[in-house]
């Protein structure tokens, strides 16, 4: 039997690293899925849609971006590591929208979802819907905290300040993509 040449061995890591960077983006792509869809439905029933998924740097508007909600996307080489991603959230009835980041990071059978600027949350793979209710309830505690914090500094005198990281967008009727 030969031994295998230096290359064949780098070439066999690599490609065991592929496979699990493959499987880490798709098990860290369903559970942002089912947080976008599964927030919209707590926070109004599903409908109108509440809730996208947006890339976590740059611009974004509350549309769906599929792959490119992801902060992996573009970047030819999949890494195998934690994965971040924005959830366009509308808070207002006059159409406005934030953007809150979260970095999913799995270890062993439970993946960790931290907040930007806020708690870590551990969900078992598989997710159950029990494990998505409570991390909702968190999303929509830190959100309306965040907004009441605010209003009572204001009302006591002081302005506050952005520390919990949220981008703001108003979109308006007339700006709306027909083809959502």
């Amino acid at each position: 039997m030969t031994e295998p040449k230096p290359f064949d061995t780098m070439a066999d890591a690599a490609e065991r690293y592929g496979r699990f960077s493959l499987d880490n983006y798709a098990q860290i792509r369903n559970v942002a899925e089912s947080v976008s869809s599964g927030f919209c439905r707590y926070l109004s029933g599903g409908a109108p849609v509440c809730v996208y998924l947006v890339p976590p740097k740059g611009e974004w508007a509350p549309q769906p971006y599929q792959s490119g909600a992801f902060s992996v996307s573009g970047t030819g080489f999949l890494p195998l590591g934690p994965i971040s991603f924005g959830l366009a959230v509308r808070v207002s009835r006059t159409g406005d929208w934030l953007r809150i980041v979260l970095t999913c990071t799995k270890k062993g059978p439970e993946m960790q979802i931290e907040i930007e600027n806020g708690t870590t949350f551990a969900l078992e793979l598989p997710v159950r819907e029990e494990q998505l209710r409570r991390l909702f309830s968190i999303l929509f505690e830190h959100l309306t905290v965040w907004f009441s914090q605010q209003a009572d500094l204001y009302e006591n005198g002081d302005y506050g300040d952005r520390a919990i990281g949220f981008e703001f967008l108003h979109e308006t009727e007339d700006a709306a993509d027909p083809v959502r």
